[in-house]
């Protein structure tokens, strides 16, 4: 999967179908505003336990959204719109950001940017990529 946007052209995702928004792993997360418009600026750092391949972004931010997490714990965290591409689709997603540095991949991919135009099939992963190899 690849967000065009933010140039991120592989990140390993995971789908949630129990989350509504996707999210993201984000550091140095920064707001601010710019002629009146609320911008954000973070770093991205799309292999999982690696610094290498750092982009640093910037992004308009369509809002502060209340998120609870699985475990029920609600946090503040900056929402921005971005592209995403994937098994052939393109299309704009809202994802939050939030640092997920202990979590086992990079980002949730919501139910809300799956809808329409994709099946989740439980007894399956990695069917878009080569995935670890199974014994």
């Amino acid at each position: 999967m690849t967000l065009p946007d933010l140039g991120v052209s592989k990140i390993k995702v995971k789908v949630d179908t129990g989350a509504r928004t996707s999210a993201l792993h984000a550091e140095d997360i920064r707001i601010f505003r710019r002629r009146g418009q609320g911008k954000v600026i973070f770093t991205i750092y799309p292999f999982q336990r690696s610094r290498r391949g750092a982009l640093e972004v910037e992004a308009d931010l369509v809002e502060k959204r209340v998120v609870r997490s699985s475990v029920g714990v609600e946090t503040h965290r900056p929402v921005i719109r971005t592209h995403l591409e994937l098994a052939g689709h393109c299309r704009l997603i809202e994802v939050t950001l939030v640092n997920r540095d202990i979590m086992g991949f990079r980002m949730l991919l919501g139910r809300q940017a799956l809808r329409e135009n994709f099946l989740v099939d439980p007894g399956h992963s990695f069917l878009q990529s080569k995935g670890p190899k199974r014994t």
